[in-house]
């Protein structure tokens, strides 16, 4: 297995659970993080290794160490093949890695589809290639592959059943030390090195304005691993650093507690929706990434709640958009709406709640089922 990031690793190892239910002799290895350790995975690269994103110099720079690893986990796997390879999104990475194993006669499947139907929709052909089998967590998505040859089979998000339908905001709350009545704004401004350099002292620059307005809101950070000190360095640099909660991992609980989120938008913003939270999403990148994004962009949405609802229903700010100024306005809207129009913020966790139901499977029996399939083929 190979998974390239922090979100990789979590939804690798809810798989790997469901897996060693079903074969308790089960040994995985290859590239992940420590959820996958907990079920026994054995790494020989840390996740960390692939968690690059976007097409500047954060690529480039790594350009020939991530070669190397793909390269040096090739002979392994070539050397003593396994009877599956399961590669765990990372696109970039693992399709090739999937292709060059398939030739050699090892059955691959991929978990996640890439997002071929939001952007470089020319990823289908090299799937088609690549890969025995693909597990998608969208509903919408196996009837898309199969129009060019693809087998998929949709498995739900194995999030929406960590997540329960009615989190507990109260316990969450008394875990953080906050009480019922405060208004409490989460902040999350990404999982990667890259995002938190582009996002986080944007995001404490808007909390500060926020902070100005009204004092009395709480606001709360939680850290991915690795990236607490980058984090604390940014919240001081806004001055912020007293004003603001910094605790180490526990988004969830962080996401159950709050009122608003203000967050990066990726796997994290499908989580939020998952709490039924309000968000404001919001992305930066460099330059020259950001050109070639938006040129291959296919829907007019980036953030997940907003895709699969098809329409807008919490703001984005992107790149230019995302000032601090316009942050902290789309947040302390959120703030108003509790206060003074309840109705939308029941009308938002209506709409969530339906999008948690129709994720909600059981992801793990329904992803045996489809490896065995490929397995006995």
């Amino acid at each position: 297995m190979v998974a390239g990031e922090a979100s990789g690793d979590l939804l690798a190892g809810l798989l790997l659970e469901g897996l060693r239910e079903c074969w308790p002799t089960l040994e995985s290895v290859g590239i992940g993080g420590p959820r996958m350790a907990a079920q026994g995975f054995r790494a020989w690269w840390p996740h960390e290794k692939l968690s690059v994103h976007g097409f500047g110099w954060d690529v480039l720079l790594r350009y020939w160490e991530i070669v190397g690893i793909r390269k040096q986990l090739l002979q392994r796997l070539t050397m003593d093949k396994p009877r599956l390879f399961i590669g765990v999104d990372a696109p970039d990475f693992n399709l090739l890695l999937e292709h060059k194993l398939r030739v050699q006669g090892v059955k691959t499947v991929h978990f996640v589809c890439p997002s071929v139907w939001a952007w470089r929709p020319e990823r289908l052909e090299g799937i088609r290639r690549s890969v025995d089998h693909v597990l998608c967590i969208f509903p919408f998505e196996p009837a898309l592959l199969a129009q060019h040859g693809i087998a998929a089979t949709y498995v739900g998000h194995p999030l929406a059943q960590v997540i329960p339908m009615q989190p507990d905001r109260a316990a969450a709350r008394q875990s953080l030390g906050l009480d019922s009545s405060d208004d409490v704004v989460a902040i999350l401004p990404g999982s990667r090195n890259s995002e938190v350099r582009y996002l986080a002292e944007r995001f404490f620059e808007a909390a500060a304005q926020i902070h100005a307005q009204r004092p009395d809101v709480k606001f709360v950070v939680p850290a991915a691993p690795g990236l607490q000190a980058r984090i604390e360095v940014a919240a001081r640099a806004c001055g912020m650093d007293r004003q603001i909660q910094i605790v180490a991992g526990q988004s969830h609980t962080v996401l159950a507690a709050c009122d608003a989120t203000l967050i990066a938008s990726g796997t994290a913003t499908l989580e939020a929706a998952l709490f039924k939270r309000p968000m404001v999403i919001a992305y930066r990148m460099g330059s020259w990434s950001w050109r070639i994004m938006r040129r291959k962009r296919l829907q007019p949405w980036v953030g997940l709640p907003n895709i699969l609802c098809q329409e807008f229903v919490v703001p984005e700010l992107l790149q230019e958009s995302a000032t601090a100024s316009a942050l902290a306005a789309e947040v302390m809207n959120w703030l108003d709406a509790k206060h003074q129009r309840p109705e939308v913020i029941d009308a938002l966790e209506v709409r969530f709640a339906a999008l948690h139901a129709l994720l909600r499977r059981d992801t793990a029996a329904l992803a045996l089922q489809a490896i065995r399939g490929v397995l006995n083929a």
